[in-house]
């Protein structure tokens, strides 16, 4: 009988692992496949603690008072160690960020209750036909929606499959290349992006339709209101790493990046100059059944972090209350100050073709650069390429 209680004891020790390891198995590989890697040490824990408790109830270990009290002060320990990334990450999700706080449907063409500019009188160009496919940046979308709703014909313009979409900047360079769209709205293009449409034998013409300026920003809780341009440059290249070198508190500084080949890290880029940009922060992110990637990590609006974007996705798109905008040089990053060029890091809105045929481009073109055309630009809220 005693062998028999013992062969029990360690068979039904072996069938609670197994099934433990197989359950936590299963959820391992989901918060892998999903992106919620910070699960995985709870998980694992939870499942350590669920089977010593079996076991210690199989061969009745715990009768003991004292050693009750010392197993579940453990547990409890060990448990809250293991939550600590779980809230971080979940306090982490509620920060507000830059990225993804703007409804882009409210800026579709000919849609109800649209927010998009227009103009007070009948515009002089109407395509009627061989509509030029546009696709742009996102910060831009407010800008050629608006276009495209003064000289398009009135119909439904899907975001995602029709002659007028809206993607990012890389997917919008992406398209222009392989010939899908024949005009597209975005910042100057990247190195890297030059380079590819040389490998492809595209010439690319950009032409200027607008201003705008590129902008950095910190939380509002933040006590720095402005930087110089070295300064931003010796934080973004690694050399400045604490808010107490530019005269805020003794912080650490987290200096956000954005996607390799986006507008607004070109913009980067470009504003560095022969300064080297450091290594961004990264985050891991489920990438499907490819497992998990390393990627630069979206602007959270933690109280020591900074990011950059463009004025006005920030300030009319976003609205985001929680940041403010950096003076640059004792200049604040206004229409006023982009007009009359005393705002440093202005940037360049362009709409860039690769050699399209189609015959309305040039004319869709032209009248952006118009009176009408640049009298919406400013509609819409960019400044005009030209006064």
């Amino acid at each position: 009988m005693e062998n028999k209680s013992v062969f029990d004891r360690i068979f039904m020790t072996s069938f609670l692992f197994i099934c433990i390891a197989f359950v936590t198995g299963i959820a391992v590989l989901y918060c892998l496949l999903m992106g919620k890697i910070h699960y995985i040490g709870l998980l694992i824990v939870i499942a350590v603690i669920l089977f010593l408790l079996f076991v210690f109830k199989i061969y009745q270990l715990l009768k003991n008072k004292k050693r009750k009290i010392v197993f579940f002060t453990i547990a409890i320990f060990a448990v809250g160690l293991a939550s600590i990334p779980p809230i971080y990450k979940g306090y982490s999700n509620q920060l507000a960020t830059v990225n993804g706080d703007v409804d882009i449907y409210e800026y579709m063409p000919f849609s109800n209750n649209s927010k998009i500019a227009s103009l007070s009188e009948t515009p002089s160009l109407a395509i009627k036909d061989s509509l030029p496919k546009i696709d742009g940046a996102t910060a831009l979308y407010p800008l050629y929606s608006a276009i495209v709703q003064a000289t398009y014909p009135e119909k439904n313009y899907d975001l995602h499959n029709s002659e007028v979409m809206v993607s990012t900047t890389p997917d919008a360079y992406t398209k222009l290349f392989e010939g899908e769209v024949d005009m597209i709205f975005v910042a100057a293009p990247s190195k890297s992006q030059l380079k590819r449409a040389e490998l492809l034998g595209l010439e690319l013409q950009l032409t200027p339709v607008g201003r705008e300026a590129f902008v950095f920003f910190v939380n509002n809780k933040n006590n720095i209101d402005g930087l110089s341009t070295e300064q931003l440059k010796g934080i973004y290249s690694g050399e400045i790493t604490n808010w107490k070198d530019v005269g805020g508190e003794n912080d650490a500084i987290r200096a956000f990046q954005r996607p390799e080949d986006s507008g607004s890290q070109s913009a980067l880029q470009s504003f560095m100059g022969e300064k080297q940009v450091m290594e961004a922060p990264t985050e891991n992110i489920a990438s499907g059944m490819g497992g998990i990637i390393s990627q630069v990590a979206q602007y959270k609006n933690f109280k020591n972090a900074i990011g950059y974007t463009f004025r006005f996705y920030s300030t009319e798109m976003v609205q985001n209350k929680k940041i403010k905008l950096l003076e640059i040089e004792g200049v604040a990053p206004t229409k006023e100050n982009i007009r009359n060029d005393s705002y440093p890091i202005a940037s360049v809105i362009y709409i860039v073709t690769a050699g399209t045929e189609n015959p309305n481009v040039e004319k869709l073109i032209n009248w952006v650069l118009s009176s009408q055309g640049q009298e919406l630009v400013e509609k819409a809220g960019y400044v005009p390429v030209e006064e």
